[in-house]
C-alpha cells in the first residue's frame, strides 16, 4: 500500500521525528493509527452509554406523570432557598 501525504502531514511527521520520541515515520503513523482506534472505541462506548441513558430516561418518563417547566424550575429554586 502506498499513501500520499499532504505537506502538513509530512511536516507533522518530521516534527515528531525531530522531537526524538520516534525513530521512523512508521512509528509515528503506527502510534497515530493506534490512537485513532482507541478514540473510535471510546466514541462507540460513549454512544452506547448515551443511548442507554436516553432509553432509561424515556422509560422513567413513561412511568411518571409529566411535569411542566414552571413546576420543575420552582422545585429546583426551592432546594436552593436560604434557610433562616
Amino acid at each position: 500500500m502506498s499513501i500520499n501525504l499532504t505537506s502538513d502531514q509530512e511536516q507533522f511527521i518530521q516534527t515528531q521525528l525531530e522531537s526524538g520520541k520516534y525513530q521512523t515515520p512508521e512509528q509515528v503513523i503506527s502510534t497515530a493509527l493506534r490512537l485513532l482506534d482507541e478514540w473510535q472505541r471510546a466514541e462507540a462506548e460513549w454512544v452506547k452509554d448515551v443511548a442507554a441513558k436516553i432509553d432509561a430516561a424515556v422509560s422513567t418518563s413513561e412511568e411518571n406523570p409529566p411535569l411542566d417547566g414552571e413546576t420543575f424550575i420552582n422545585g429546583i429554586l426551592e432546594q436552593f432557598k436560604p434557610t433562616h
